[in-house]
């Protein structure tokens, strides 16, 4: 069997490595001449992986039993649009991988369906007509961006203006949502949804890089703290919107915000989450959700079994760096042995060029997992960790941003 994986980034590597423990062929695509995962693949393309016609012609010039990719939201589209092209297998037809690509789409049936939401419009020329019902603190995101990327929270006329510039720039469709923001906390809930149920895998918390107008996620914390109530009301509206979008049988991603009472839904995507995420649901619940998705993608019912979680804190963190030319990760290995990581991922290639700028996941250069049964362990772990290690540029300089990785509290 041939597969054709779409996009080379962290968690294709273990979906490849996945692929071939069933014997399967990997064709790799990403318009990355270095693409991280691209060494684990067995024939590579560099081509613009949202180019719709390219990648059919790589399937049908291949032979490809399939399309699959895991843990990314816009590029789940064009798995699903040539997969239908083609007649070939895929958890989720072309029309609803549209519905929950499309903020705009996907806020629209939000409203219809009664769940809750942020006010919000959706523009491709700011007019300021339109938000007269509106509040400040506003959220400004194109409508079809992810990982945070153009994402502003503007507390007047004129940020916004700035803020909605540069998103409808980002934006591949010209469309900014601009939306009343909600004071809460963050919360990432990863299910995986069989035969219509919704399987609560893992419930997290997102920490982000404190800064005044962005939301750049430099934590995933497990558990997610909430009494029986709200994680009762969380499991609602997930089912909800699986309800509400058709979602018959795939993985999910909902992204929450709640005030400890009640939620209100950011966005959601039928993927697993991105990043280290995967290592983070299976230490929690022992779903291996790569697995999942390739099994459905063969036509395979996953089985989901819950099991208690290898430790009370489990945290993926996320390294960010000082301007320079990437060259090696110095001391994680050190680390991994003396048991202070879990383990540890480098997500960009040796020779990627950082600006320096914290503006969306894409400028993360490593993440680890930490793991432990008291904050006080965990601390102590972190601490130990954050001295130890370097990420050295091409000059020896440590360009890591040491400062961004705090201490964890109890509450945040």
């Amino acid at each position: 069997m041939k597969a054709l994986v779409v996009s080379g980034g962290l968690p294709q590597i273990t979906l490849i490595n996945e692929l071939k423990k069933y014997g399967i062929k990997v064709i790799l695509l990403d318009g990355n001449e270095n693409a991280i995962a691209r060494t684990y693949a067995d024939i590579f393309y560099k081509i613009n992986i949202f180019d719709t016609a390219a990648v059919k012609d790589i399937a049908i010039k291949e032979n490809v039993d399939f399309l699959i990719t895991v843990c990314a939201d816009q590029v789940l589209l064009v798995v699903a649009q040539v997969s239908e092209m083609l007649g070939l297998p895929w958890y989720i037809d072309y029309e609803t991988a549209k519905l929950v690509s499309d903020k705009e789409l996907m806020k629209r049936i939000f409203v219809e369906n009664g769940i809750p939401t942020s006010k919000y419009v959706v523009m491709a020329e700011l007019d300021l007509a339109l938000l007269q019902h509106l509040r400040y603190p506003l959220i400004v995101k194109p409508v079809d961006a992810y990982s945070s990327k153009g994402v502003r929270k503007v507390l007047n006329e004129k940020e916004l203006r700035a803020a909605f510039k540069s998103a409808v720039q980002i934006s591949r469709t010209k469309n900014v949502i601009v939306e009343e923001f909600f004071e809460g906390e963050e919360i990432s809930v990863d299910l995986f949804i069989v035969d219509g149920i919704a399987h609560t895998l893992c419930v997290s918390n997102s920490e982000k890089v404190k800064d005044a107008d962005k939301f750049v996620i430099f934590r995933g914390r497990y558990p997610v703290h909430a009494s029986e109530e709200l994680r009762a009301e969380i499991e609602r509206v997930s089912q909800k919107i699986a309800d509400a979008f058709g979602i018959k049988n795939a993985p999910m991603l909902v992204q929450m915000l709640t005030d400890g009472n009640k939620v209100t839904v950011l966005e959601f995507c039928a993927r697993t989450g991105g990043a280290m995420k995967w290592l983070l649901i299976q230490r929690s619940c022992g779903v291996d959700v790569i697995k999942c998705v390739i099994d459905l993608t063969m036509g395979i019912k996953p089985e989901i079994n819950i099991c208690p979680p290898e430790n009370q804190y489990i945290v993926n963190d996320f390294i960010y760096c000082k301007p320079g030319v990437f060259d090696h990760l110095e001391g994680f290995e050190e680390q991994l042995q003396l048991g202070n990581i879990s383990d540890y991922r480098c997500i960009r290639p040796k020779g990627t060029i950082f600006t320096g700028a914290v503006t969306s996941s894409g400028d993360r250069v490593a993440g680890v997992t930490i793991q432990a049964d008291t904050i006080e362990e965990f601390n102590k772990k972190h601490r130990e960790f954050v001295a130890s290690v370097k990420i050295l540029d091409v000059a020896g300089n440590d360009i890591m941003r040491h400062d961004l990785l705090i201490d964890l509290t109890e509450s945040y």
